[in-house]
């Protein structure tokens, strides 16, 4: 079996997501001008999302990062999650939970306890099963987010194939 032979049974089953036009070169715009065509979308101003972008991006906890911008921590949360940082207190049980009581089903008090969260984790919860992050806002901070390309540490360690040979 050859290399035509496996490329032919390759099946495509999704479709490649649009990432429609950038909106930003990243030349020489700063992390707070990339992120005010947004300003309206994200529960805080643009240059206090820079602030807690760049905190986080740099190895602070979300509590940090929150106080860096002088925000509330359930704020900075919200706003990460928007900029595309998997950010979600709920459990998959506990989003059915949540989900359940959006659509009226149980009640608040029911919803909290069958959730097991805290006040402040369903507060979060709730907000992140109805909002959805806000891809283009993703692009503008993709930057600041990434992991950076650091060295393996462990390369030294692993064998490699020349020590085979």
């Amino acid at each position: 079996m050859g290399l035509s032979d496996i490329a032919e049974g390759i099946e495509v089953t999704m479709e490649q997501r649009d990432p429609g036009v950038a909106r930003s070169d990243r030349t020489d715009a700063s992390l707070s001008e990339r992120l005010t065509p947004f300003a309206e979308e994200l529960p805080c101003s643009a240059d206090e999302a820079a602030l807690v972008v760049e905190a986080y991006a740099e190895g602070a906890s979300l509590g940090r990062s929150a106080a860096v911008a002088e925000l509330p921590k359930t704020t900075a949360a919200k706003t990460l999650y928007l900029l595309g940082e998997p950010i979600d207190p709920l459990t998959p049980t506990a989003r059915r939970v949540m989900k359940d009581w959006l659509a009226g089903a149980i009640s608040r008090t029911e919803a909290k306890t069958l959730a097991n969260v805290g006040e402040a984790e369903f507060a979060l919860g709730a907000y992140v099963v109805t909002h959805d992050p806000i891809p283009a806002a993703e692009t503008a901070v993709a930057d600041a987010l990434a992991l950076e390309d650091a060295p393996d540490p462990l390369s030294d360690a692993r064998s490699g194939v020349d020590d085979w040979l």
